[in-house]
């Protein structure tokens, strides 16, 4: 009796994402460092007014710039989650900072996460330009077949935006972590390496300067120019 079987996958692993820049139009993402990014990442993230950024995520909010500075010294010396600075090109600044993590080479597998946007960097096509510069990293250069998007199934923000972004929902993990004391149900998405071409035209689409008028707004949708 024969057995279904899954197709035949090349005999082939991604290589591991390195400390390398990620160069975009709108911005650039470092190899996070806390004596290159850290004055600035704590001016964007830091502080008790910005507490609401780190609800969603295991570590913060920092009220204070020490336990900020030792956090983002840990992040910089760790490689899987590999984080990455978020610098805004305008103004030269770091203005979030973003991660690959869950890297499994073996299975082409990653996900991107780790994401925290200061106020100035929300809802901007640098914002936008991130996931991209990190899924081109990883489709094209490290040759994943799977790009992963996760979080709080609470977070609908996040939610709306994998959608947006051209990940597809795969489900809700119930029971899944428990973070900050409390539970975690976590909603799964990914984006396929079949299916990034389709997702790449839509990206570069949408953040190509002609996508904005005079005033800096979008002509064309993403979730439109997705479909």
């Amino acid at each position: 009796m024969s057995l279904p079987l899954g197709a035949e996958v090349q005999p082939l692993s991604a290589a591991r994402p390195e400390r390398v820049p990620l160069e975009g139009r709108y911005v650039r993402l470092e190899p996070l460092e806390q004596a290159t990014h850290g004055a600035a990442l704590w001016a964007a993230t830091g502080g008790a007014e910005h507490a609401d950024l780190w609800t969603y995520l295991a570590d913060g909010p920092y009220a204070d710039r020490a336990p900020f500075e030792l956090a983002l010294e840990k992040k910089a010396a760790s490689q899987d989650p590999l984080f990455f600075a978020i610098v805004d090109l305008q103004t030269g600044l770091a203005a979030g900072h973003a991660s690959y993590l869950r890297i499994e080479p073996q299975h082409r597998s990653i996900e991107v996460g780790g994401l925290v946007y200061g106020p100035a960097l929300q809802r901007t096509v640098g914002a936008t330009e991130t996931i991209f510069l990190l899924g081109r990293h990883a489709f094209e250069d490290l040759h994943y077949r799977r790009y992963e998007w996760k979080c709080n199934a609470l977070n609908s923000r996040s939610r709306q935006a994998a959608l947006r972004l051209g990940f597809t929902f795969e489900g809700i993990f119930r029971h899944h972590m428990i973070v900050k004391g409390r539970n975690r149900d976590t909603a799964w998405f990914s984006m396929l390496d079949s299916e990034w071409p389709d997702r790449k035209a839509a990206l570069e689409r949408w953040l190509d300067p002609d996508n904005f008028d005079a005033a800096g707004e979008q002509k064309e949708k993403l979730a439109r120019a997705s479909r």
